[in-house]
């Protein structure tokens, strides 16, 4: 089996190609830039290299899977239009993986609850609660939109270790060490596994689609979790008029 996986849904753009073997699963190939440029401007050109310098035929592969959200509305927008145009040209499936999903998956294996958090701005982050068993994502508590202090709540509950990753470490890692998570155990994923990763997306989507978690193009929605500004401003003008 192998999936192509592409995320675009934070400040990295990334695309991987991941084959499952009969006995290992083998990433072929990985394109990761966490760069001030749009994805607009990097997924696409990231893609047709992989697909060179690998000299990969695109109808070899067996589903698409995309990182689908939350995240930047913009980066959703390009991630999802450019896996359901490839859907629709390689007449193949998608596996829609949540975002926050596929960036747990980068600490696989590991005996702490996985943190990933995202900031959603507005006093928010885009996280979820996880643990793994093995190789198998345990979903603790869904991804979500909520406050870093309604975050620190939730995970003290657990009294467990807890390692966070994400673009909203830098962020948030002050005010977690000093006083959110004060006196608990945590520690913050190293610099190789803190952002989103194709090959991540790539690897639960091989889960996923075994699972039979798959959707074909047309059915395919980015997670948005919130509204987004400019959704947001509308309401407020309507409600004033």
């Amino acid at each position: 089996m192998r999936i192509l996986g592409l995320d675009s849904s934070g400040l990295v753009a990334s695309v991987a190609v991941v084959e499952a073997r009969e006995t290992e699963e083998v990433t072929i190939a990985e394109y990761t830039m966490n760069l001030k440029k749009t994805h607009s401007q990097t997924l696409l050109p990231m893609l047709d290299e992989v697909v060179r310098i690998i000299e990969l035929d695109l109808d070899t592969i067996d589903a698409i899977a995309v990182a689908a959200g939350p995240g930047s509305f913009t980066g959703l927008r390009i991630g999802s239009a450019t896996a359901k145009g490839l859907g629709l040209a390689l007449r193949k499936p998608l596996i829609h993986v949540p975002t926050l999903a596929g960036l747990a998956y980068n600490l696989c294996g590991t005996d702490k609850i996985v943190c990933p958090i995202m900031d959603a701005r507005r006093g928010q982050v885009y996280t979820g609660i996880y643990e793994f068993q093995g190789e198998e994502l345990i979903i603790l508590e869904d991804q979500m939109a909520v406050s870093i202090e309604e975050l620190g709540e939730r995970l003290c509950a657990y009294d467990r270790e807890v390692i966070f990753l994400g673009d909203g470490v830098p962020v948030f890692a002050n005010i977690l060490v000093d006083s959110i998570m004060a006196g608990r155990k945590l520690s913050f994923a190293p610099a190789h596994m803190n952002r989103q990763r194709a090959a991540s997306v790539a690897s639960l989507g091989i889960r996923y689609y075994r699972a039979g978690r798959i959707e074909t193009a047309a059915e395919h929605q980015p997670d948005y979790l919130r509204m987004s500004q400019a959704e947001r401003e509308r309401r407020e003008r309507l409600g004033h008029d």
